[in-house]
């Protein structure tokens, strides 16, 4: 057996349409959305009476996705909100960026808020992390060299 690639990332969210926003200004792309239901989906997830509605969206290079859901049943278990980076499961995505302050600035238009400061590794990279709909944190990577 050999994987062939990392074909997603899945995130549950309460508010669609403000999660498909934000990352489309971080310059995602939709591919699409639907609803899925149905003993098929149920028995993929082990829940029973899913209904979710679901956005696909597409890196820029068409390499990485992320698929955002909403459930409608059952409902969506909350969360820490605002947990810290260091909680234990899946703490971030990071993405690169040609210019990390420009993408600050977008991403706080729609809500965002920077966890601690933009900084500098090295000679190498600017880096930030922000936190974003549903208490999503975003990593951003801007490769100076």
């Amino acid at each position: 057996m050999t994987i062939q690639r990392m074909d997603n990332v899945g995130i549950v969210v309460n508010d669609l349409k403000a999660a498909i926003a934000f990352f489309a200004e971080l310059g995602l792309e939709l591919e699409g959305e639907t609803t899925v239901e149905g003993e098929w989906v149920d028995r993929v997830v082990g829940l029973d009476g899913v209904r979710s509605d679901i956005a696909m969206m597409r890196t820029p290079d068409g390499h990485g996705r992320l698929e955002l859901s909403k459930f409608h049943t059952p409902p969506a278990t909350a969360a820490e909100p605002n947990a810290p980076v260091n909680t234990l499961g899946m703490g971030r995505i990071m993405f690169a960026v040609d210019d990390i302050d420009a993408a600050v600035a977008r991403l706080q238009a729609h809500g965002a808020e920077l966890v601690g400061e933009v900084v500098q590794y090295e000679d190498s990279y600017r880096l930030c992390y922000l936190r974003g709909p549903e208490g999503i944190i975003v990593a951003l990577a801007e490769q100076l060299s």
